[in-house]
């Protein structure tokens, strides 16, 4: 048995729903199994319709860590999520459980699960990078990024600011591509199974473009209202997020509800597609097609755990 199991996948591609099954599988065979959210924005206290977060009914009993530790005011980092994350598991293995990991942010995942040394920050640095995007936009700065790892600045994506400016400060730092830092054949953290999902294309569109819309019917506008008096058009991260910037806009009144929902999917596609590249690039991943009546048996099997 591998010391630490990741889900991952695409957004949609029923990662949650692998995680109950393979916990409760686990726990069936006389083996203890909790999970470790690798979601950023389910980091979020309050970011639940549209995080898609499980709520307590339907997390089935099985114990979830790191769901709901940050104020939406916050801004979460890799490096704090990493030192977390990794505490966490630590103490799910010395409790004799599996700690299985899930969530599509890639970089979470792979600051987790690799031997991932993150380069030292400099104040000075990052605050003349703030002033340069306030001064020319972060459009500018996009493009220098594209220009220095065009990977980097494709993953991240020409809307978030924050990730934008860290990933000019380690470049600077450290005089390489964002992507460089990550080994060439990368290190184990923990000996690891990657259990990775997928969906075919048009199949995973379908299910994204639906997945929005479910989203705004259980009131995802309700939601964001309730969390701008708790400062969420105040942080830098949150409010950023796929579907409540829409929604937030929504609710200025500079987005009608049609237009909303239509942007927030086009984004949720663009997102997935950069979730897919990233964990291609797992070359120690398994891949199970998401639909896959058999799908826990599978896993189980791969991960050399008798499935009974």
């Amino acid at each position: 048995m591998p010391e630490l199991v990741a889900v991952v996948g695409a957004t949609g591609t029923g990662k949650s729903e692998l995680s109950l099954g393979l916990a409760e599988r686990l726990i069936a065979s006389g083996r203890p199994a909790e999970i470790v959210n690798a979601d950023a924005m389910q980091l979020y206290r309050g970011m639940d319709i549209g995080t898609a977060k499980l709520t307590l009914e339907q997390r089935r009993g099985i114990p979830h860590h790191l769901l709901d530790v940050l104020e939406v005011t916050s801004d979460g980092s890799v490096a704090d999520y990493q030192r977390d994350a990794r505490a966490v598991i630590d103490e799910i293995r010395a409790r004799g459980a599996v700690p299985i990991l899930v969530g599509g942010s890639g970089l979470y995942v792979s600051s987790v699960i690799y031997d991932f040394r993150f380069p030292v920050r400099d104040e000075a640095v990052r605050a003349r990078l703030e002033a340069e995007l306030e001064e020319r936009g972060l459009g500018v700065l996009w493009q220098r990024l594209k220009s220095a790892d065009a990977e980097a600045a494709t993953s991240i994506g020409q809307h978030n600011g924050r990730r934008v400016i860290r990933a000019l400060e380690v470049i600077e730092l450290t005089g390489k591509p964002v992507t460089g830092q990550l080994p060439e054949e990368p290190v184990w953290w923990r000996d690891t199974a990657v259990i990775a999902l997928r969906h075919p294309r048009e199949l995973l569109v379908e299910r994204l473009d639906r997945r929005v819309e479910e989203m705004w019917r259980a009131g995802l506008v309700a939601e964001v209202e309730s969390l701008v008096p708790l400062g969420l058009d105040h942080g830098t991260t949150a409010q950023r997020a796929i579907g409540y910037a829409q929604a937030l806009a929504e609710l200025r009144g500079t987005l009608s509800r049609g237009d909303a929902i239509a942007e927030a999917q086009a984004l949720t596609r663009r997102y997935a597609r950069r979730q897919v590249s990233w964990f291609k690039r797992y070359r120690d991943a398994i891949w199970f097609e998401a639909d896959d009546e058999a799908l826990v048996d599978g896993v189980l099997a791969s991960i050399h755990t008798p499935s009974s």
